[in-house]
């Protein structure tokens, strides 16, 4: 039996490990546009110059996994077609492309591997008194605007979204906007039209000089599923039935932020799960035996604030907030935790 996993990020690298696992007799070609697993929830951390977030594909899948460099123009009819011409046949294959970011023109995007590496460069080579601008409020923006701050205190760091923090309430949510203060992070709710010549021009008619830009905002997802004729819905991620396959081609899963799973927001929190279940999916069609729906489940959210200082808030089941928070070093050691946990998981599989 052979499988292709496109996508090696948390979601691809986990359900191809888990896989392995599972059913021994499968030939498994893992396909990744990069030879590195990169810990996409420390990109934040790779930009500051506070971690190395790369690894080695090889060291990461398990043993008698193939690895490919390239990347997929075409899924489907059983192949997938490389943007070099060749192709990969297939029984099953999994999709995890991940999600990807569309920035405004004149900054740097920060949610991707390719954003992220020229963001270092810029920011290493700025001078003290330089101002950074992060635009976006979640929890992308937030952790990039701390991270900056801390690291380089010699800079004036600002950030700006429509409502910063937005997706906290009640106590984390002061406790997030208290702790960019503490690290001197300018914060503006404001809305951007336009970023031009170092000058950043807001909704409210304010602008703002920046001699670094940096777009924190993860929106929509690559255009492989509908390139590839699958149906994806307005963001345009693939549409799936209970058991994470595509509802064009059961032949194919479909896991992680390209997945259109009712409820699920752009989470690496979710691809694990959403990965182990696919694999385990699989495992269970080949042995005869019946497939389990998928069951979305929320646990909580969280953001770093530097090294030494997070806010974590608990949800319900259904991902709305709790009033319950939890916070400073406990919450940075919890984060720090799960960030482990989450390459961990993907090179075992162990995850979900």
């Amino acid at each position: 039996m052979k499988v292709v996993v496109v996508g090696a990020g948390y979601a691809g690298t986990l359900a191809a490990n888990r896989l392995a696992k599972k059913v021994k007799s499968a030939e498994i070609t893992v396909i990744n546009p990069r030879p590195d697993f990169v810990e996409r929830v420390r990109l934040h951390q790779q930009l500051a110059g506070t971690a190395t977030v790369a690894t080695p594909l090889a060291s990461m899948l398990r043993d008698g996994i193939t690895s490919r460099v390239g990347t997929v123009d075409k899924i489907g009819d059983g192949s997938v077609t490389l943007d070099d011409g060749t192709g990969v046949d297939f029984d099953y294959a999994f999709l995890a492309v991940g999600s990807t970011v569309q920035p405004m023109p004149g900054t740097v995007p920060v949610g991707t591997w390719e954003g992220a590496e020229p963001a270092r460069v810029a920011l290493a080579a700025l001078p003290a008194g330089s101002t950074v601008t992060v635009i976006g409020g979640g929890s992308t923006g937030i952790e990039t605007a701390a991270e900056v701050a801390e690291a380089r205190p010699d800079l004036r760091v600002r950030i700006v979204g429509a409502s910063v923090a937005r997706d906290f309430s009640h106590r984390a949510y002061q406790r997030v906007r208290s702790g960019l203060e503490r690290l001197k992070v300018d914060i503006v709710d404001d809305g951007v039209t336009e970023v031009a010549d170092g000058v950043m021009h807001l909704r409210s008619g304010a602008a703002f000089a920046s001699d670094l830009t940096l777009w924190a905002i993860v929106s929509g997802v690559p255009d492989l599923a509908a390139r590839s004729g699958l149906q994806v819905d307005t963001e345009g991620r693939a549409l799936v039935d209970e058991y994470l396959r595509s509802v064009d081609d059961e032949r194919i899963f479909v896991v992680g932020d390209c997945a259109a799973v009712p409820g699920a927001r752009f989470a690496c929190a979710l691809a694990a799960p959403q990965a182990a279940h696919a694999a385990n999916t699989l495992a269970r069609l080949i042995e005869g035996r019946r497939p389990e729906p998928y069951s979305l489940r929320y646990v909580a959210r969280a953001v770093t604030l530097g090294r030494k200082d997070a806010v974590g808030q608990f949800t319900r089941l259904d991902d709305s907030l709790r009033r319950t928070c939890f916070t400073g070093r406990t919450a940075a050691v919890v984060k720090e935790l799960a960030s482990r946990g989450g390459k961990y998981a993907a090179r075992t599989g162990t995850g979900g």
